[in-house]
């Protein structure tokens, strides 16, 4: 925000802000961009303010430090639980207060929409020396600053409109793709993707697709969840219940850590995104926590509890066949001789004498020949 405000300082031609369209607010961070404009304007069925800095972090619904009692001249004014948040306050009334004095417009005003929270609406907010213009739509608001006087660097200009070319900027494919991915439930599903793209690489090394996939979609998840208010604690007891389900796949028991691992994945899903730092609501879709919760459970317990029985069951095909199966003497002299076995023939030696048709115990194999033992 205060970037922005530089730029719409140092900018060598008039900035014209216009809270567009109808139902459209300009909130927050909005608030001082429209005070930073050299003519504020806004379409009916607008609002602006609420610009009271909030502090993002902790888990939500737990309890915060007590409040502590303030002077009767302070009634009104929001309590701040800590120095650094009254630091913040009185800066952010400061700068508001500032692009006020700057652009000619209602210093009151600006102090209550940061202290108090003030709102005004489109109307509310012409009349009251908030903004300059109230303009149906944008061929409206270049009609009615055509003329308007703005100053620059200390040097008044008069602004020109009419007849003027319209040039518009659209987002560019990053910005458009970051975008898209921002969105809280999309940022949870590109995370787990990741997640369970990088674990299967890991069980079965040499895929590559799933490792490949798993890498791009944890990245692409980690982006999008830098630009979110996140909770690491959170984060921490998503990552921490999906180790537990697949924990249970590998030690099977009572379902401690299945059942304990599924309630982890829900808690930090559901705390994930903090919404007190939000003019949105940001949150993972309760629906969708819930689906991942069964999903993750299921390729835990099943997918990753069929690989683990499958890697301690006896080798079916290849040398390793061999081990362990009986067969029958056909001929033997001393400690060498051949046996049948799988219905095959072949040369056995063993550390004792057999005779035809004694039974035998494959317990090696050396090449093509097999070592034996008494069944």
């Amino acid at each position: 925000m205060r970037d922005i405000i530089q730029q719409l300082l140092a900018s060598p031609i008039p900035v014209i802000v216009y809270v567009s369209p109808g139902g459209a607010r300009a909130a927050s961070a909005g608030t001082f961009l429209v005070y930073a404009a050299h003519v504020a304007a806004m379409a009916p069925g607008t609002n602006v303010g609420a610009a009271t800095p909030i502090e993002i972090g902790g888990l939500p619904g737990l309890p915060r430090p007590a409040e502590p009692k303030r002077d009767e001249k302070d009634k009104g004014a929001p309590a701040t639980e800590t120095a650094a948040q009254r630091k913040s306050l009185n800066d952010t009334i400061a700068m508001l207060r500032s692009l006020a004095q700057l652009r000619g417009r209602n210093v009151e005003w600006a102090e209550k929409a940061v202290r108090d929270a003030a709102t005004l609406t489109a109307e509310d907010a012409l009349k009251e020396g908030v903004i300059n213009v109230v303009a149906r739509d944008l061929d409206d608001l270049l009609t009615q600053i055509d003329g308007r006087k703005a100053t620059i660097h200390a040097v008044e200009h008069t602004i020109v409109t009419k007849g003027v070319a319209r040039v518009v900027f659209e987002p560019d494919w990053r910005t458009r793709l970051l975008g898209a991915i921002s969105d809280p439930n999309v940022a949870f599903i590109l995370l787990l993707i990741g997640i369970y793209g990088i674990l299967f690489e890991f069980w079965n090394p040499g895929g590559l697709v799933a490792g490949v996939i798993g890498a791009v979609c944890l990245l692409l998840g980690l982006t999008a969840l830098s630009t979110l208010p996140v909770q690491f604690a959170a984060l921490g007891l998503v990552v921490l219940g999906i180790g537990l389900m697949i924990a249970e796949a590998f030690a099977p028991g009572f379902g401690i850590l299945g059942i304990g691992g599924v309630i982890a994945f829900i808690a930090g899903s559901m705390f994930l995104f903090d919404p007190a730092g939000a003019d949105i609501n940001i949150s993972v879709s309760l629906p969708l926590v819930i689906a991942a919760a069964l999903t993750t459970g299921a390729l835990a317990l099943f997918v990753l509890g069929a690989a683990v029985k499958a890697r301690s069951r006896p080798a079916t095909t290849g040398a390793e066949q061999m081990i362990g199966s009986i067969g029958e003497v056909v001929e033997w002299k001393d400690f060498v001789g051949r046996i049948r076995v799988h219905g095959e023939i072949w040369s056995a030696r063993a550390e004792q004498s057999f005779a035809p048709g004694d039974a035998v115990r494959v317990v090696q194999r050396d090449e093509l020949t097999l070592l034996v033992t008494s069944k």
